[in-house]
This record gives C-alpha cells, structure tokens and sequence, in this order.
C-alpha cells in the first residue's frame, strides 16, 4: 500500500496532522469522564437503568443537536462554533470537578452534568469533522476517516483504563480536571489551524429552519445517503445495549472494580484499533456488504457471550473481537456518508450520520437498560444480539456504496437565469417549467430517463416534481417543479454535481434534432 492511499500517509499534511492529534487527547478525556461518570453512578446506586442513563445523556445531545449543529457548520463561522462549545465544555467539566470534590454532587449532577457536556459536543463535531475533511484530498478522505477513527478507539482503549487506574488512587474527580486538557488541546490546534471560511456567495444566507429542512430533504432523496442512514440507525440501536450495560456485566456478572471495568472498555477500544488498522485492506479484499454483515454477526456474538459468560478471561478478548467490529461497521457507515455528501451539505450530512447512530445508542441504552432491569442482564443481551442479527435483512432494500468524485463536485447550470425581474429572496412559491421537443420513436426513453431527474430536483430543494405531456403537441413535454422561494431555487441552482449534469445531458439526448430545452420561471402572487 502506498504512501498516498495508506492510513498513515495522511499525517503527512500538516494541517490534518494537528487535527488528529488535538482530536486523539480530546477523545481520550471524553472516554476518561464517561467512564468515570459511569462507574460512580454504579457505585452510588447499584441500578443498572441509571447506569445506562449514562450513555443516554452522553448521546441524547447528538440526537436532539446534531441537525441544528451541522446547519450552524454549513452557514456559520466553525471556527468561533468549536472554540465557543469547547470553552463552555471546559467550563462544565471544571465545575463538576469541584462539586465532587466538596462532595455536593450525588447521581442526578452526574447525570445533569454529563447531559451538559455533551450537548457541547454535539455542537461542535459536526463543524469539527467538516474542517478534517477539508484538511485532506478528497482521494485521501477515507484513509482520513479511518485514521480519526483509530485515533477515537484508541481514546476508548487507554481513556477508561487510565481513569479506572486514576479512579482507584485518586477518585473520581480527578478524572474530570484532566478532561479538561482535552478541550483545551482542541482549543488551542482550531486556533493554530482554523478552518476554511465557507466560498463567497451572492446567494442569500440559508436559515436555521430552512438549512435544517435542506439537509433533511437532501437525505430523503439520496439513495445513498438515506441508506446509510437507516443501517447506522439499526446497528447503533441494537449494539447499544453492549456499551450501556457494560458496568453492569463489570460489577455484576464478572465481580470486577473500576479497573476491571476499565480494562473491558479497553478491551474493546483495542479491537477498535486492530480493525481501524487493516480496514483499507478489508474493504477492499471483501467489500462493503460483506465487511457490515460480518461486523454484524461478531457483534451479536460478543453480545451473547458477555450475556452468558462468568469468566473474565472469555469476556475479554471477546470484547477485542466486539470492539474491532463496531469499528469495521461505523467506519463504514460514516465513510460513505462523507464521500457521498456534496460541499453544501457535508457537515449536515455527518450530522445526520451522527444523529442515526447516536441518537439510535442513546434511546436503545435506555431501552435496553430498562429491559434488564425487568427481565435480567443476560435476557436483555440476547434480545439485543437477535435483534442486530435481524439487521442484516436491511441489507437489500438498504444497500451501501460509497460515492464518485462525479456525485459531489458542484457543476455550473445549464442555461444563464434570465428574468425581466429579479424577485425578492423570500418571494414564492416559485414554479419552473422545462420544455423539451422529443425526437419520434424516443417518447419511452425520454421518460424513463427524465424520471431520474425527480431525486436531485427533490434533493436540492423542489417541494413539488412531475412531467407533463402537452396534449396539443404530442412530441412536447413539460417537466414542472415547485421550490418554496426564490433564494431556494437560486439555491438548487447552485447545488447541482458533475453527476446530475451527466443526467440532464442524458435527457437532452433525446430532443428533436434542431431542437433545445425552454425554461420559464412563475412566481405566485396569490
């Protein structure tokens, strides 16, 4: 493998070598405070269900945030939107510190806390993943990808145990004054190596609500995307039970402390790294079905053992092989999403990524949490191991692909807009008609092919599609769309890739010869 296509030959930029970096220390003190978050909430009350509300408040945040945050990333200074989201973070963490040191802070603040930080996360990442992808080629972005990930597994591996061995010594609040590091490392490396600002435009600004309804649109009406997304979910869902009720299996089921517990959390960080290791190598020998669906079945499998298993040394490496899968399937996940997201939606795109799996992992941690408190920790386990088996049924209505340079790289119209007058941006709803002549003998072709234009009319912003034959000229059809104003059409307008273009010119294949495309444009005044 060469330099150029290997993992580790992307540190060689610069810029996304400090990013890495910055990211791997604060990754480590964010692995370090849940841990630690975790463990206490065991120790102070013994209940497996406030245990996995650990997990929920780490991940209900990039549920309910992460949309938001990747339009605020989309529209907005990400520089001033990471640093602001770190300071405040640093500031909650300090905070907490200090009230476990005085002792004032029970379960509840734990719980209250963690829910606080990482909303702060949920605001940055996706601001935060955007400005790594712009660090790199794009030909580099899955190697990228990969290496972050490495480095977020490694965090998982050395973050807990390094917090169970601080845990044990020291106690609990230590742990959350040295997360603090962390967010000030990622502090100092956006400030060495700030973002890109976002390309001038004399388009009007996106809106939260409306960039939030784009990116929502955008996913409906992306095949790969959407199918991503709804695999992620399925697999974050049902493989959260496993994270959520580790301590639980820790204290419980093997007998073990907070370093014991930390070595299971490890455990599966190392497997994490062993995967993240040979995953341009897997993806490329089996492929991207074959590489999910394995990762499916080792995951449903380290789920059964550490449902059933009393011995430590069974479960150990048992999560190693878990953790190496988890890996393999989320990297996966989220490297398709990357490559397959246009410029315009990238950040929203990885914020809908992390919405899917977070989201899933924070409502299945209270569920799965819930359930073995009524029904035991082996049955809820076993549930969660049949129901990430049956996952692999998503596979064909839902397949994986990662995207072309052809499918993102932003291409210019076809025509020059011509308008006697230029509407007001919020101006609507605004109706555009495209004629086309068809040539004799092509009428099915045309329309089959015409019938591929509805997703990225839809995608890019049309609220409204449909192709009209003019019925008193049978070989004229009239292809109408319907977008909410006028800033939204300037703005699809703007949005079309190399690869809707390559459509269009499909399309126009057929027109009669001596013949070309008309377009006017409506704007309703009642």
């Amino acid at each position: 493998m060469s330099l150029q296509t290997s993992t580790w030959g992307t540190l060689r930029h610069a810029r996304f070598r400090a990013l890495w970096r910055s990211g791997g220390v604060y990754f480590i003190g964010n692995a370090m405070q849940v841990m630690a978050a975790a463990w206490m909430v065991v120790e102070l009350t013994g209940s497996s269900f406030l245990a996995a509300l650990v997990q929920t408040a780490v991940f209900l945040p990039m549920f309910l945030l992460s949309l938001p945050a990747g339009v605020l990333a989309d529209i907005t200074d990400r520089r001033r939107l990471i640093i602001g989201a770190l300071a405040v973070q640093a500031a909650t963490i300090a905070l907490l510190a200090v009230l476990l040191l005085v002792g004032v802070a029970g379960p509840a603040a734990l719980l209250f806390f963690t829910f606080v930080t990482g909303c702060c996360t949920a605001l940055l990442s996706p601001a935060w993943n955007s400005t790594v992808a712009d660090s790199i080629p794009r030909e580099e972005l899955p190697q990228a990808i990969t290496a972050v990930a490495i480095a977020y597994n490694v965090a998982r591996a050395v973050g807990p145990s390094l917090a169970g061995v601080i845990f044990t010594h020291a106690g609990g609040a230590w742990i959350f004054l040295i997360a603090v590091l962390g967010s000030l490392t990622m502090i100092h490396a956006i400030r060495r190596w700030p973002p890109p600002p976002h390309p001038e435009s004399r388009l009007p600004a996106e809106r939260l609500w409306g960039g939030m309804l784009s990116g929502l649109r955008y996913a409906r009406h992306s095949r790969i995307i959407l199918a991503q997304l709804v695999r992620t979910m399925a697999y974050g869902g049902a493989g959260s039970a496993l994270w959520a009720l580790l301590p639980v299996i820790g204290q419980r089921q093997l007998g073990l402390g907070a370093t014991g517990y930390g070595l299971l959390m490890g455990c599966l960080g190392t497997g994490a790294i062993v995967a993240g290791l040979l995953m341009s190598r897997l993806r490329a020998r089996v492929g991207l079905e074959a590489l999910v669906s394995g990762g499916c079945v080792i995951f449903a499998a380290v789920m059964l053992v550490s449902a059933w298993s009393s011995w430590p040394v069974l479960v150990y490496p048992a999560l190693v092989l878990g953790g190496g899968a988890w890996m393999a399937v989320m990297a996966t996940f989220n490297t398709a999403t990357q490559t397959s997201a246009p410029p315009w939606v990238r950040s929203r795109a990885v914020a809908m990524h992390t919405l899917s799996a977070l989201g899933a992992f924070a409502l299945g941690s209270a569920f799965w949490g819930a359930l073995s408190g009524v029904a035991g920790l082996s049955a809820a386990l076993t549930v969660a191991a049949a129901a990430m088996a049956g996952g692999l049924l998503l596979s064909r209505p839902f397949p994986l692909r990662m995207g072309e340079s052809h499918d993102v790289t932003p291409a210019a119209p076809w025509e020059e807009l011509f308008v006697a007058e230029e509407p007001e941006p919020e101006a609507g709803p605004v109706a555009v008609e495209i004629a086309y002549r068809v040539a004799p003998g092509s009428v099915e072709a045309f329309l089959d092919a015409i019938g591929h234009l509805r997703a990225p009319r839809r995608r890019d912003g049309a609220t409204f599609w449909r192709v009209y034959r003019d019925l008193s000229d049978s070989s004229r059809y009239v292809e109408r769309f319907i977008v909410t104003s006028w800033a939204d059409y300037l703005h699809q307008r703007a949005r079309a890739t190399v690869a809707d273009q390559e459509l269009e010119a499909h399309v126009r294949s057929f027109l009669a010869p001596g013949t070309s495309v008309t377009v006017e444009h409506f704007i309703a005044e009642r």
